[in-house]
């Protein structure tokens, strides 16, 4: 009879455990996703700097999620503002040993203030709970 009921308990908590398993786990996925999307953003930065002599970074930012708002995703966002002496042409140019350019994921563009690096990529974790 004890064998029942220990066989009975552990039954009734087996998806209990379970559930939080899935919990724990997610928030792990999380915690790594914004972690890699801080690495992503400094790392661009980085690149910017070591490869613009006169650069001046205005302003980063990063975000960590569904960015497009299609599908069930998490993606890793990154845009850094910043003004140089450069020609949009001659920024490419030097920064196509990094990244590769395209009109959606990772592109720069000329501001009033200067440019815009956009770089969105996929996130570490990219089925987590964070994307629905």
């Amino acid at each position: 009879m004890k064998y029942l009921k220990c066989i009975a308990i552990g039954i009734v908590s087996l998806p209990f455990i379970l559930i939080g398993l899935i919990i724990v786990f997610n928030i792990f996925g999380m915690c790594v996703n914004h972690i890699s999307t801080n690495m992503q953003t400094r790392k661009l930065e980085q690149h910017l700097t070591d490869t613009i002599s006169d650069i001046k970074i205005l302003d980063s930012y990063s975000e960590t999620g569904n960015t497009s708002g299609t599908g069930n995703h998490v993606d890793s966002l990154s845009v850094v503002t910043f003004s140089s002496g450069k020609s949009l042409d001659e920024i490419r140019n030097c920064m196509a040993k990094y990244y590769e350019f395209n009109e959606w994921y990772c592109h720069i563009t000329e501001t009033d203030t200067g440019f815009k690096f956009y770089l969105c990529t996929s996130a570490p974790f990219s089925d987590n709970i964070e994307g629905h």
